[in-house]
C-alpha cells in the first residue's frame, strides 16, 4: 500500500512518544534542557487537541551519575537500587518542566506481567491510563526496573511503548532516539550509510541491517525499534522513528514535515483484544501446521483445525497462548488453544469428528477459534 505520512500525522488524535536514554542524558546526569524542550512541546500538541502518553527511559542512566558510578554494575539488587534512585530525579524533573505549562504529570511503573498474564491486571491499566487522559495529565510510563526480574521483563522500552500504542489504540507511536532515523549501514563507522525516510514492509533482510548494538546508557539499538515497528504497523499503528535532540521535533512531525524513518501501517486496526492475544502475552509453547492449514489460516480467515497440525512444542493447557508455526519456522500467528498440548498431540492431523473418539471428549471442533487468532505479519 501506498504510505501517507501526511495523513497519519493529520488524523492522529491518540499517540505515544517514546524517548530514549540517549536524548536524555548528559554527562552530569539528566539533561534537562532537553526534558524542557519536549514538556514544552507535548503541552502545546496537547492543547491543540492531542492526548499523549510518553513512555520514557532515563531512570537508571539518572541513577548511575547521581551515584557517581562509572559504568552500570553487573548485580541486579545494585542496578535495581540505582533505578529507584533514578527514578525519583527522573519524575521530578518531568513534574518540574510541565507544571511550567500548568500540565501535571502521573508516573506509571510497569512489568511485563501486567500486560502479559492478566487480562484484569491488563485493562486495569488501560483504565488508570484513559483516566488520566480524561483529567488531561500526562502519563510518563516507564518499567518497573526496582522490582522486575528477567522472567517478566519487558526487554526495553521500544517493545514497552509499542505495548502501550497497542492497548490504548494510539494513532501513531513516535519513537525519539539520538540519530536522525533507520539508516542503509551503521552512520556511527560507515561514511556512506544512508537515511531512510520510508518503510512500507519490514523484512528479515531489513531487520539484518538494523544495528543491535545498544548505547551506553539505553538498553535497546535499532534492531529493538525496528521490532517494535513490526508490532505496531501489523496491527495498522504507523510509526517514526526521529531524533529526538533535534528542535521541536514533535511539533515539526505533526505541522506535516518529513522527519527521520516512517514506517507505514501494514493494513487496517485490529480490534485491542486481539493486539493483547498477539502481542502483549507470552506464549507458552508452538502448534506447527501444515502449508494446507497455512493458506486456510492466511488466506481464507479460516481457524485452526486438528487436521492441520503435525506438531506441538512446549507444555500447556486449554486457554493458554501459543504461536502457531508454518513449516519453514515462521511465526504466522497466535492465538489461544481450546485443548491442552498433551490432547493436541493426541488429535493432531485428525479430522474434527474424530475428537470425541480420541479424547473421550469433544468441547471444541476448532483447536483455535478464529475469534481468538492474531496474525503476526
Amino acid at each position: 500500500m501506498e504510505i501517507d505520512r501526511k495523513t497519519c500525522f493529520d488524523q492522529a488524535r491518540r499517540v505515544v512518544v517514546k524517548v530514549g536514554s540517549g536524548v536524555l542524558t548528559a554527562d552530569d546526569g539528566l539533561n534537562t534542557d532537553v526534558i524542557a524542550s519536549l514538556s514544552r512541546q507535548i503541552c502545546h500538541l496537547t492543547r491543540n487537541g492531542l492526548e499523549i502518553l510518553l513512555v520514557s527511559s532515563g531512570a537508571m542512566a539518572s541513577g548511575q551519575k547521581k551515584i557517581g558510578l562509572d559504568r552500570r554494575p553487573e548485580e541486579i539488587p545494585k542496578r535495581q537500587a540505582m533505578a529507584a534512585v533514578g527514578q525519583a530525579g527522573l519524575i521530578l524533573c518531568y513534574e518540574n518542566a510541565f507544571a511550567c505549562y500548568n500540565r501535571q504529570v502521573a508516573q506509571i511503573l510497569l512489568t511485563s506481567d501486567d500486560l502479559s498474564v492478566s487480562r484484569r491486571r491488563y485493562l486495569n491499566a488501560r483504565n488508570t491510563l484513559h483516566t488520566l487522559m480524561a483529567w488531561h495529565v500526562v502519563p510518563i510510563i516507564n518499567e518497573n526496573d526496582t522490582v522486575v526480574v528477567e522472567e517478566i521483563k519487558f526487554g526495553d522500552n521500544d517493545n514497552l511503548s509499542a505495548l502501550i500504542a497497542l492497548m490504548m489504540n494510539a494513532d501513531i507511536l513516535v519513537n525519539l532516539t539520538d540519530i536522525d532515523g533507520l539508516y542503509t549501514g551503521d552512520p556511527r563507522t560507515d561514511p556512506e550509510a544512508r537515511q531512510i525516510p520510508e518503510v512500507a514492509r519490514i523484512t528479515r533482510d531489513l531487520e539484518k541491517t538494523a544495528s543491535g548494538l545498544p548505547g551506553v546508557l539505553g538498553t535497546g539499538g535499532m534492531l529493538s525499534k525496528i521490532r517494535a515497528a513490526r508490532k505496531v504497523t501489523v496491527a495498522g499503528i504507523p510509526m517514526v522513528i526521529a531524533n529526538g535532540r533535534e528542535e521541536d521535533v514533535l511539533i515539526r512531525l505533526f505541522e506535516g514535515r518529513a522527519r527521520g524513518t516512517f514506517f507505514g501501517p501494514a493494513h487496517g486496526r485490529i480490534p485491542n483484544r486481539k493486539s493483547w492475544i498477539g502481542f502483549a502475552l507470552k506464549p507458552r509453547g508452538e502448534v506447527i501446521i501444515d502449508q494446507g492449514a497455512a493458506r486456510a489460516i492466511l488466506e481464507k480467515g479460516k481457524s485452526l483445525l486438528s487436521g492441520g497440525i503435525r506438531d506441538v512444542t512446549g507444555d500447556f493447557g486449554a486457554g493458554s497462548p501459543v504461536h502457531i508455526v508454518d513449516p519453514d519456522g515462521r511465526h504466522l500467528a497466535a492465538g489461544l488453544v481450546n485443548y491442552s498440548a498433551t490432547e493436541i498431540r493426541r488429535i493432531m492431523g485428525c479430522q474434527s469428528c474424530q475428537i470425541s473418539e480420541k479424547l473421550g471428549h469433544k468441547s471444541y471442533d476448532e483447536v483455535i477459534h478464529r475469534n481468538n487468532m492474531t496474525l503476526l505479519g
